[in-house]
């Protein structure tokens, strides 16, 4: 599938959990993960969905497909990012990089540090597959908030910022489509010469 700027941005995102792939209690990542997108997104955006268990190869799989197959610009997975021994979803993100964009794992354990000491556990990883990003979320409803909007004082300034203020520059630069935001949930950063005029649009 052939991807151009003028197109709506295609999300591919992926929950990964042994239990609530098997049923055993409800996935809360995925809507979580709309309901945001819902709110944060001004441009026109779409998305894909995939539940699956902590299984490499499956991970590794859904990701190759998502990309080269459906065509997502932006793909997110929740889930599986820990030290325990069924984590292995950066692992499986790594394998089917092209680059990796360490900035993200980076900054997402810095604003969960302000949250939770646990945080240092996490082992999120971001990359780059064809013209994708690839983006790997905490698995709670709240973490992925945090992370992806940051930290805001009362007034609404961030103290931090969240991931996704970089996203949509990324997409830019990888030759997917311009991404608008609703700058109340999360400002996208690009420098001016970025900045698109309506009439560019």
């Amino acid at each position: 599938m052939s991807m151009n700027e003028n197109d709506e941005l295609l999300i591919g995102l992926v929950s990964i959990s042994d239990r609530a792939s098997q049923g055993v209690y409800e996935d809360l990542g995925i809507p979580a993960l709309q309901a945001w997108f819902t709110q944060a997104l001004t441009s026109p955006w779409r998305m894909v969905t995939r539940l699956i268990p902590d299984e490499r190869p499956l991970i590794e799989a859904t990701l190759k497909a998502l990309v080269d197959e459906e065509g997502c610009h932006l793909v997110l997975t929740t889930g599986g990012t820990g030290p325990a021994l069924r984590d292995v979803t950066p692992e499986a993100t790594l394998a089917v990089a092209d680059r990796e964009m360490p900035g993200f794992g980076e900054q997402m354990r810095q604003v969960s540090l302000k949250f939770v000491a646990t945080a240092i556990l996490s082992r999120q990883v971001a990359v780059i597959r064809k013209q994708s990003l690839i983006i790997n979320l905490p698995g709670q409803p709240k973490a992925i908030k945090e992370t992806l909007e940051g930290l805001k004082d009362d007034a609404g300034k961030p103290i931090i910022n969240g991931i996704f203020a970089a996203v949509p520059y990324c997409i830019d630069l990888i030759g997917g489509p311009y991404i608008e935001t609703n700058d109340a949930v999360v400002k996208a950063f690009r420098p001016k010469s970025a900045i698109r005029t309506k009439q560019e649009k």
